[in-house]
């Protein structure tokens, strides 16, 4: 379990820091007018200087992506229900997730800003969540098709 949990750690927040970067730049196609914008100038100024905010901003990204991955293994529970395991990884990755954005200005700090981006958060978990319970409903079908070929073709 130990090597399980540092090989997920290692790759999460590799795949964090990969995913925040290229988040960058698909902000920086859309809004940065031709420039490339690696962070939000709110986090540049508290920060001192922007290589600063970008090492700060990287950093946050691979622990949101460790973080992730880490809670991941909730779904590897098989005593708990779906439900609970929806449940328990959405508040693990919101209580993860709302602190970074807020510090790294990646929301407006107000309360409609967090609310907003709340919800957001939200509505893309369930949309990926939607998405992953009806290819795994449909690879539990097609793996019950196969089994009940089979035992026909047996007996």
């Amino acid at each position: 379990m130990k090597k399980k949990i540092l090989r997920r750690s290692i790759s999460g927040f590799s795949i964090g820091l990969s995913i925040g970067y290229v988040i960058t730049i698909i902000i920086s196609l859309i809004w940065a007018n031709g420039y490339y914008s690696p962070c939000v100038p709110e986090l540049t100024a508290i920060m001192g200087s922007e290589i600063n905010a970008v090492l700060f901003q990287a950093f946050l990204c691979g622990i949101l992506g460790m973080g992730f991955s880490l809670a991941s293994l909730i779904w590897e529970i098989e005593s708990w229900g779906i439900v609970k395991q929806t449940g328990i990884y959405f508040l693990v990755v919101s209580v993860i997730m709302m602190p970074i954005a807020y510090i790294t200005y990646w929301m407006e700090h107000s309360v409609k800003g967090i609310l907003s981006y709340f919800g957001v958060f939200a509505v893309i978990f369930a949309m990926i969540w939607i998405i992953q319970y009806i290819r795994a409903k449909h690879n539990v079908k097609k793996l019950n098709t196969i089994l009940l070929k089979k035992q026909s073709d047996e007996g």
